[in-house]
């Protein structure tokens, strides 16, 4: 059964975090948050921050990465962008700008600022998808592993709420070679988990 929230409430808070502006002036293509959610949400997924194809188009996970997290999670894109089933928050909701080795890290000012209010508003989630060593980080804390890797190896012990992935960025291409453990038995696991909670 359904937990009640009413979705009045949540787009009043979600229109006020899409308008946010807190870093603007740290985001070179200035501030677009990405975030889709509903009450009736029941995954949520956290990365990490939009890339510049995703603040062109506003829509999340719309890339190569977000092909990728599909095929890991068994689901089509009408499914993926169904927000009363999926809700996605990432750690940094607006474009952070180009580093010496990919974009910069997501900033730090959104998590602490929105995830726990919208979070509060979603009381139906069940599964919520920890992409990348940030969302470990902040999650999980002293409960992850010393090495992404094995964060992501020893997915079960973090119970029924979170799941650790790697990030689906064509960056880590390599990863997935040398790490072939995950296609053959994560993601199943991934895909199982998934296809129960979207059940009708």
């Amino acid at each position: 059964m359904e937990k009640t929230f009413t979705n009045d409430k949540l787009s009043v808070l979600l229109k006020t975090a899409r308008s946010c502006d807190v870093c603007k002036k740290y985001l070179p293509l200035g501030p677009r948050p990405i975030v889709q959610a509903k009450a009736t949400s029941r995954i949520l997924i956290i990365g990490q921050a939009p890339g510049t194809i995703v603040h062109k188009t506003g829509i999340p996970w719309d890339d190569a990465s977000g092909k990728r997290l599909r095929a890991w999670m068994g689901i089509d894109d009408e499914t993926f962008y169904d927000e009363r089933r999926i809700a996605i928050m990432p750690m940094g909701f607006c474009y952070p700008g180009k580093g010496p080795s990919g974009d910069l890290p997501p900033r730090p000012e959104c998590a602490p600022l929105w995830h726990a209010k919208l979070m509060a508003a979603m009381p139906n989630i069940q599964l919520t998808l920890l992409i990348g060593q940030y969302a470990h980080a902040y999650y999980l804390g002293e409960q992850r592993k010393p090495t992404l890797t094995e964060t992501v190896k020893n997915f079960k012990s973090y119970g029924l709420n979170f799941f650790p992935l790697v990030h689906p960025s064509p960056r880590n291409q390599i990863w997935l070679k040398k790490n072939p453990w995950f296609e053959k038995s994560v993601v199943p696991h991934l895909q199982v988990r998934v296809a129960k909670i979207l059940a009708p």
